[in-house]
Order: structure tokens, then C-alpha cells, then sequence
């Protein structure tokens, strides 16, 4: 793969050429430092500008015209990046070697249509399409009650603190109760403003030809954003873990357990925690399935998981309420054992291998790919090839010793009582 950045004032173009797929895949990432008043309101954009637009103002005439450009696939997202909150908006399509000349420019010029030519009423978004992507979002809102496994993982970090990583991604009823036509379009033109904008580019291209139409397509009138840093560090921890107890008309109770990391080097933070991780519960060769769920048969499932820009670690696992306490004491005493070095080299191995097989799947996803380079803008990461030596040299030591930054912080458990 070959790849090239170019600045073009209000955004950056990324341009990645490979001959691996038979699509283009183009990605443009608005980012922004997060704020939680912000986050259901880019939720209603993102889902917004890909169902109605004032060229195709119906969601049958934007379909149609998808299917013209040789059924590409439009897609958006919203995500939190640590301290970032990015929404995407993504076409695929494919490459016009295998379609037809001009497919190229037609579907850039489509992509721009869709982000700065919204289906807008004078000063307000159409208000009947408005309503239709209001009640989707209250429907995804409120379907994650339904969703036990992660709803207990959402009151979990609720009760960790106030900080990012407990904001609910996708999104809050009484913000989106507050939002009109009127102050979600205001907002739409402080979104373009405001955001730092990456465009990114993956297929079989030329980079000349790209940064041309990508230029003369996309005028955005951007203000470039400090950006702040996506890290989120702890200094206070609990010496006692928080223990929260809920009750639900579930036959399965859900426990989650949320761990703060302190201060890491690059190096533990990349490479070390996802081993530990793996070793602690990545998979059925894991300690805590071995001896929670195989030894001791407690849990129907146990897993363990981390996220290196919150600083946090996680267990979440599928009980009966009566088993509690005894899984929450084994959960601890295999944390323990971790920073006293109970695992082996075989268990290293393991480890090892699930993450370099995790990594080498990446390679063969346009969207991971895309996501792998951004990384390494964004969060300092290395390129994928790097990664995948730098994980074989993680010791035995390396892993022992990283126990010690582990803190327990909140037990939490959404107790069926049925």
C-alpha cells in the first residue's frame, strides 16, 4: 500500500492506493473534542444526511439514485474517540475500471451533495423527515433496555463518574425532546464549521487524479480546531470498589465490573494491556472463563476487555444472582494471580496469536484499513505491520508487572428476579 496526505486548508486528504479490492471506499471524518450536550444532536445529523437531501429530497429518490451509481453503499456513523467524537459519513463503490468512466467523479460529487446540501425548509430541516429521524433515534434510545447485556454496562459506567467515558454515545431522551428543525439545522452549520475534517480515500486510484476531484468537490468553510489530547487519564482511585445493585425481571443477572488503569508508557498502553487482557479473559482459553465458568461452572459467559484511551479495563459476565459474591471473589483472586505472574508462556502465546490473527484481519477490510491509518494520526499508534512485531516482543515480565496498575473500581449488577 502507498499513501499520501495533502493539506487543503480547511481539511486534510488521504489518499491510500492498493490494488487489493475491486471498490473505492472514501470516509469523511468530522471530529470534534466531545461535550455531552453535543452527542445526541450529531447522532440526528449522522442519520439525517444520508435519508433525505434537498437534490433527492425523498428516501425513495436518494435510493434510486444509489442504485444508479451501480448500488454503492452510503452509510454514517457516530463514535467516541477518548476525549473525540467523530461522526463519519462513507460511501463504497465500485472501482470504475469495472463499471463505467466517470462512475469516479459522479459518486464524489454525490458525497459532497449529501453533506452540504441538506433537505432544508428555509431556516429549518423538513419537518416531516425531521419527525422520522427524530422517532428513530427515541426507538434506538430506548431499545437498550432491551439489550440487558449492555444496559448493565452503561449503569456500570454510570456509576464510575463523570467522566467521557461514561456518556451514552447514542444519545439522551430529554436532549433530543429539546431538539426543533430549526436548532438542529443552526446546529448542522456549526457541525461544518467546527469540525476538524479528514477525507480519506482507499482503493485502486490515482493520487492525482483524487486530490483534484476531492478539491474542486468538497468547499467546506471550516475553522482548523485545536485539537485537545484523546487520552483519559485517573489519578484518584478506590481503595474499596463501589458495589451497585439493581433489580430487573431478568432470568439471567448481568455483572459488570469496570477496573481504572493509572499512567501508562506508550508501549504498556499499546502493547502490554491487550495481552493482559486476552490472558485475563480474551476467549475461552482465558483465566477467568477457566476457572470461573470451566473449574467452578458460575457464569454462562465471562470476558474481560479494554479500551487504551479511556485508561479503563472491563469484566462483564452472565450469572445467576445466588453466584454473586462467589464470582466476584474469583474474578479478584484472578486479578491477583495475574500480578503475581500465575500464567505461563503458553498462555503468552496464546495471547500473542489471537492479537496478530485480529490485526491480520484488518488487512483485509477496506473500513479497518481506513481506521488502522487514522489511528496512527489520531492516537500515535503504529502502522499495522509494526504492531504485529512489537506484540511478539511483549514478555512475561512485561505482562506480570502490569497487574500493579489495575484498580477495581465499580461492581455492578443487574440482578434478575424472576
Amino acid at each position: 500500500m502507498e499513501y499520501r496526505v495533502e493539506d487543503n486548508l480547511s481539511y486534510k486528504i488521504h489518499m491510500i492506493k492498493t490494488d487489493k479490492f475491486k471498490t473505492v471506499n472514501i470516509k469523511i471524518i468530522f471530529s470534534k473534542e466531545i461535550k455531552k450536550e453535543e452527542i445526541t444532536l450529531r447522532n440526528f445529523l449522522s442519520d439525517f444526511l444520508v435519508y433525505t437531501n434537498a437534490s433527492y429530497p425523498t428516501n425513495k429518490e436518494l435510493c434510486i439514485r444509489v442504485q444508479e451509481l451501480y448500488n454503492l453503499g452510503l452509510s454514517s456513523s457516530c463514535y467516541r474517540i477518548g476525549r473525540f467524537y467523530n461522526t463519519d459519513i462513507n460511501v463504497s463503490f465500485l472501482n470504475e475500471k469495472y463499471s463505467e468512466p466517470g462512475m469516479y467523479e459522479e459518486t464524489i460529487k454525490f458525497l459532497n451533495d449529501i453533506v452540504v446540501n441538506p433537505n432544508v425548509e428555509g431556516n429549518a430541516f423538513n419537518k416531516k423527515y425531521f419527525q422520522v429521524i427524530k422517532e428513530g433515534i427515541k426507538n434506538q434510545i430506548e431499545s437498550i433496555k432491551e439489550n440487558t447485556r449492555k444496559l448493565s454496562m452503561i449503569n456500570m459506567l454510570d456509576n464510575m463518574g463523570d467522566d467521557v467515558y461514561s456518556y451514552h454515545t447514542f444519545g439522551y431522551l430529554d436532549d433530543l425532546n429539546s431538539i426543533t428543525p430549526e436548532s438542529i439545522y443552526e446546529y448542522y452549520k456549526e457541525f461544518i464549521r467546527t469540525s476538524n475534517i479528514d477525507i480519506y480515500v482507499l482503493g485502486n486510484i490515482d493520487f492525482e487524479e483524487t486530490k483534484r476531484l476531492i478539491s474542486n468537490n468538497f468547499k467546506f468553510n471550516t475553522l482548523k480546531m485545536k485539537k485537545c489530547d484523546p487520552f483519559i487519564y485517573h489519578n484518584k482511585f478506590r481503595k474499596i470498589p463501589k458495589k451497585v445493585i439493581d433489580k430487573m425481571p431478568l432470568s439471567q443477572s448481568k455483572l459488570s465490573i469496570g477496573c481504572k488503569i493509572d499512567e501508562l508508557s506508550a508501549y504498556e498502553r499499546n502493547y502490554v494491556l491487550p495481552i493482559y487482557s486476552m490472558i485475563l479473559g480474551g476467549g475461552s482459553n482465558s483465566k477467568l472463563f477457566n476457572k470461573v465458568r470451566e473449574e467452578n461452572s458460575l457464569c454462562y459467559y465471562i470476558s474481560a476487555s479494554a479500551n487504551k484511551l479511556d485508561n479503563v479495563l472491563f469484566i462483564t459476565s452472565g450469572i445467576n444472582k445466588e453466584n454473586f459474591n462467589k464470582v466476584v471473589t474469583l474474578i479478584k483472586e484472578e486479578l491477583k494471580s495475574m500480578k503475581l505472574g500465575k500464567f505461563d508462556e503458553d498462555d503468552m502465546n496464546d495471547a500473542k496469536m489471537q492479537y496478530i490473527a485480529m490485526l491480520e484481519e484488518f488487512k483485509d477490510s477496506p473500513a479497518q484499513i481506513i481506521s488502522s491509518y487514522y489511528s496512527v494520526l489520531v492516537i500515535g499508534n503504529d502502522p499495522l505491520d509494526v504492531r504485529m512485531e512489537k506484540i511478539k516482543k511483549v514478555t512475561y515480565d512485561d505482562v506480570k508487572e502490569f497487574g500493579k496498575h489495575i484498580h477495581m473500581d465499580t461492581i455492578y449488577l443487574l440482578e434478575g428476579d424472576k
